[in-house]
């Protein structure tokens, strides 16, 4: 196979990173966003996404769509749940002080993972996708003057990659009209400019923040149900996840949600290429490198609004 055909795979196995990193990392910048407090924790709301998911499955058992789309709807529910709890059991009591925030998160972050240990295991289990159909890419190229199109072995995705990639953008856009377009987004729009002014004006701030944690949280566990039919279902799977999330936020700008998607797309099309041709080690090294540039020549991001 030439490259060309090489290349066109590694960046269709990009794309699904890139799709599920995307969701990941907005739920991560939304909370900064609006809250300003950085949540460590976050990688574990996508592990426990992935358990839910794979408990879900298990327990109604039958055809894999069934399991699929009810974890699908519950996990994200589920561990919003959670994550308000959390908002409200913890972050409340310290007022959201942003040091104590990311102490705090890191204690919740070994609490879900060592419960999640206790309960599910140290196996990494498998979730059945509900439909998984081996699609051949076609290639052209041109020969005896014509561009031919021709079927290189072994170049083919499968139908449930592609409705990964194409249902991120679907959620995105849920997102952004959710903050655009309905009165709870403009709640949250008015909190994340003026907290104090936001309670002059009667603005429930503290259930503000509880409907952004849980919807933060929520969106990471709707990433991992995606992604656990392609992967599989581990308790020390967050770790990458958030890695990823933080260098995607830092990239695009913090809390700004478009710079967070395309941060996401960069690092996740860049992400599976590399690991394609060299290694997944060398893309996590170029991408840290890459926060660090941003730092130093953009240290608000490429996205996010200059200090005055």
């Amino acid at each position: 196979m030439e490259l060309g055909p090489y290349l066109l795979l590694a960046t269709l196995e990009g794309a699904v990173t890139a799709a599920v990193l995307a969701l990941t990392a907005v739920g991560l910048s939304l909370v900064f966003g609006v809250m300003r407090v950085v949540n460590i924790a976050h990688g574990e709301f996508f592990m426990l996404g992935a358990v839910v998911a794979w408990y879900v499955a298990q327990t109604l058992g039958g055809h894999a769509s069934v399991g699929f789309g009810a974890a699908l709807i519950i996990a994200p529910l589920l561990v919003g749940v959670i994550a308000v709890a959390v908002d409200m059991t913890i972050l409340k009591r310290i007022d959201y002080d942003p040091e104590r925030t990311i102490v705090a998160t890191i204690g919740v972050l070994y609490i879900i993972q060592q419960l999640t240990l206790m309960g599910y295991g140290p196996e990494a289990r498998p979730v059945a996708p509900p439909f998984n159909t081996r699609l051949a890419i076609p290639w052209w190229e041109f020969k005896d003057g014509s561009l031919q199109m021709y079927w290189p072995w072994g170049l083919s995705t499968t139908s449930y990659k592609l409705a990964v990639i194409c249902a991120a953008p679907v959620v995105l856009l849920g997102v952004w009209l959710l903050m655009a377009r309905t009165k709870i987004g403009l709640l949250m729009r008015a909190t994340q400019q003026d907290r104090d002014m936001a309670l002059a004006f009667g603005i429930p701030v503290e259930r503000v923040y509880a409907l952004v944690f849980g919807i933060g949280a929520a969106l990471a566990a709707l990433a991992a149900v995606l992604i656990v039919p392609i992967q599989q279902a581990h308790y020390l799977m967050g770790a990458d996840p958030l890695l990823l999330s933080f260098i995607v936020v830092i990239i695009g700008g913090l809390g700004s949600l478009p710079g967070t998607v395309v941060a996401a797309i960069l690092i996740g099309l860049s992400d599976g290429i590399i690991s394609v041709f060299f290694s997944p080690t060398l893309a996590k090294i170029l991408a840290t490198l890459l926060v660090g540039l941003v730092l130093v020549y953009r240290p608000n991001g490429l996205f996010g609004a200059r200090s005055t």
